[in-house]
């Protein structure tokens, strides 16, 4: 297992995508594929060729950031930073959004799961200002 960090910097790469029909969130690093998914209750991450967290989809995600639909339809800033660290997966997800034309600072649930899959210890940074 690595120790040391590896470091994906992608502040202003990202890309956003809410499906209102399906309720699913998208947070994606662009111009980075994936390779494998894994998959933890209503989210899926997106791990690229050299191990990195490249994206997200959170099922259901208005019920699990408890915020209306229409709120999600309109992100002007969000920043999602993933770290693996011995196998555990940290996801944090700090957004706004405009409601009654208020712009509303919103941090989601802190989500720490172990995962099967041997990744190396990484840390991602993924942020998009409008």
């Amino acid at each position: 297992m690595e120790n040391k960090f590896r470091h994906l910097d992608a502040r202003g790469k990202g890309e956003l995508d809410y499906d209102l029909k399906q309720d699913i969130l998208f947070f994606k690093v662009k111009d980075r594929e994936y390779v494998k998914s894994i998959e933890l209750d209503n989210i899926v991450i997106d791990i690229d060729s050299e191990q990195f967290i490249t994206g997200i989809q959170i099922f259901e995600a208005s019920k699990f950031l408890r915020i209306d639909k229409a709120f999600l339809t309109k992100m002007p800033t969000w920043e999602f930073n993933a770290t693996i660290k011995d196998n555990k997966v940290e996801l944090r997800l700090t957004f706004t959004v405009v409601a009654r034309n208020k712009i509303i600072e919103k941090i989601s649930p802190i989500i720490i799961e172990k995962v099967e899959d041997s990744l190396p210890n990484s840390e991602m940074l993924l942020s998009v200002a409008k």
